[in-house]
């Protein structure tokens, strides 16, 4: 049979499993849109308003699901548009195929219009870059851009489609399914050395992380934690991948780490990292564990040999899938049952925080929210000092997900949010934005009423650059400078999508407009009205300004 190379594209997609994609669409891959209008159904296009939107829904989708996001955008500003989230599942190693429009054949290297070098653009944020430049290839490259975005430490692959490409007649045969790749497993002798190192710890501790985790192997880890009683932490925005009931969860290493976690990786002489990439923010700036040895006595266990060593050497470092290695670990028993208990004490006592000021506080908010939840809910967030609340106040049980940047991207919360419900229609899923962050991607809205994928929408509304003007107060107090917002009315705005929508003015009326944001079948969107002093948990904006000029006089 014989098919241009669009359909080609899109019929090897739908055999590998792909099911939903994203995009905005562009004139250089209509072959392919073309494809797409008769598998609706099978692969289903979901249409955005801007690229890094589809970007960042692709790369949420590929996080939640562990099957590739897929991502259409056109060439030149489209594909640097989507670049954000192509950064975004790299930092994330979330599995994602970003397929990018090129400028056909015949005017590649003249600067043609809208013309960009994908190897150059791409070469250092995606984990392949690579241009189909024979129609005839089709099916090879594509199956091997969902293996590599799959493999190892998983990840984005770009994949350029030159316009004539595209256009051109096959007879090559499309992919007949989806390859089964099984995850490479950890030795015998690597397992012995593990359980010979864990035995003689006086004060260990299990890291957690990564998305590509199977229901099976959270299970087995969980049982081997909580059989051996030793302490879990989650690297930086993967608390959802331990339950946080269990008694052995004891917190996440991550952006504005609580000091008793500081404190466990700090003393700690044995720490077993599964499935972590030793970024900065789970180690606060490298500092928790000295560059390259650290004190502590370090088994890294990943799927990708290049994690391992990469910024720490360990003492015992295991080249296997999380899964695999946590099926073959045995229990090991020691001394550490206070140093444990301690731990979990201490994060208990970290969901305690003062009354915040003005007329909304959100550790009420966040409280409720806890006890009112469903257990599979799914919630997400961009970047800013409001995702404290979903990331620090939230306790993620066994069937909960977050899908937060690590990138600390600005905007990921709403396209996430819609990736997740146009994934899971029934599941509650629930956006945490600040005004700045919500910004960013707002147009989306438009995204999620066409697409009847509408969550609930918390605009945490302070006026401010609140990451920023903490900061700034910090360095320069009293000296404002490009961090306070004039936002337009944020329900009103999500009305003309569509959506219902509410300013809550105070912490009492916050249940009530939830519960109706809840039953509405049109999504929502609450804008909560939150004082700039609230900028931490702990610590007011005007006591950030207090300490930085006592500082100063000092």
């Amino acid at each position: 049979m014989t098919r241009n190379g669009g359909r080609l594209l899109v019929e090897c997609l739908v055999a590998l499993g792909a099911s939903k994609s994203f995009g905005v669409p562009g004139e250089s891959y209509l072959a392919v849109l073309d494809a797409l209008h008769d598998t609706r159904g099978r692969l289903d296009y979901v249409l955005c308003r801007n690229e890094g939107g589809a970007a960042f829904m692709a790369s949420a989708y590929g996080k939640l699901t562990g099957s590739p996001g897929i991502c259409f955008v056109t060439r030149g500003p489209g594909a640097t548009n989507a670049s954000i989230g192509v950064h975004t599942a790299m930092q994330d190693s979330s599995p994602m195929i970003l397929f990018v429009g090129q400028v056909g054949a015949d005017m590649k290297g003249r600067e043609a219009f809208q013309e960009v070098d994908y190897r150059a653009v791409f070469g250092s944020l995606a984990k392949w870059a690579v241009e189909i430049d024979d129609v005839g290839r089709i099916p090879e490259i594509v199956a091997r851009a969902w293996t590599t975005a799959l493999t190892g430490r998983p990840g984005p692959v770009v994949v350029a489609l030159p316009e004539d490409m595209l256009t051109e007649p096959t007879d090559a045969a499309p992919l007949a399914g989806p390859p089964h790749i099984v995850e490479a497993a950890p030795a015998p002798e690597a397992i012995a050395s593990v359980r010979s190192v864990m035995a003689d710890a006086q004060r260990p501790v299990l890291l957690v992380g990564g998305a590509n985790w199977t229901t099976h192997g959270r299970a087995a880890l969980q049982a081997f934690a909580e059989e051996s009683d030793i302490p879990v932490v989650a690297a930086f925005r993967y608390q959802d991948q331990f339950d946080n009931g269990s008694p052995v969860f004891v917190g996440e290493a991550g952006v504005g780490m609580v000091p008793h976690v500081k404190a466990l990786i700090r003393d700690a002489d044995v720490i077993l990292a599964v499935n972590v990439r030793f970024g900065e923010m789970t180690t606060d700036g490298y500092t928790l564990l000295s560059v390259p040895t650290p004190r502590q006595k370090l088994i890294h266990v990943h799927a990708s040999d290049r994690e391992i060593g990469k910024v720490y050497v360990p003492l015992l470092g295991i080249h296997a899938g999380p899964n695999a290695f946590a099926a073959a670990l045995p229990s090991v028993k020691g001394h550490w049952a206070s140093w444990r208990a301690k731990a979990r004490q201490a994060y208990e006592g970290a969901f305690d925080a003062p009354v915040q000021p003005g007329s909304v506080d959100m550790v009420a908010v966040s409280a409720w929210l806890r006890d009112n939840l469903p257990e599979d809910v799914i919630l997400t967030n961009g970047a800013g000092n409001f995702t404290v609340w979903p990331n620090k106040f939230f306790r993620f049980g066994p069937k909960a997900r977050l899908l937060a940047p690590q990138s600390g991207a600005m905007g990921y919360g709403l396209p996430a949010a819609i990736a997740a419900k146009v994934t899971f229609p029934n599941r509650t899923v629930v956006c945490f934005a600040g005004d700045g962050d919500f910004q960013m991607n707002c147009q989306e809205l438009g995204t999620a009423m066409q697409a009847g994928a509408q969550p609930i929408v918390l605009i945490l509304d302070n006026g401010i650059y609140g990451t920023i003007r903490a900061h700034q107060e910090r360095n320069y107090p009293t000296r404002v400078s490009g961090t306070t917002l004039q936002n337009p009315d944020f329900a009103s705005l999500a009305r003309s999508y569509g959506f219902h929508a509410e300013r809550v003015k105070s912490t009492q009326d916050f249940a009530a407009a939830f519960e109706r944001a809840a039953k509405s079948d049109t999504g929502a969107v609450l804008s909560i009205a939150i004082s700039p002093e609230a900028l931490t948990p702990r610590q007011t904006l005007s006591q950030m300004r207090e300490s930085a000029l006592a500082s100063q006089k000092a």
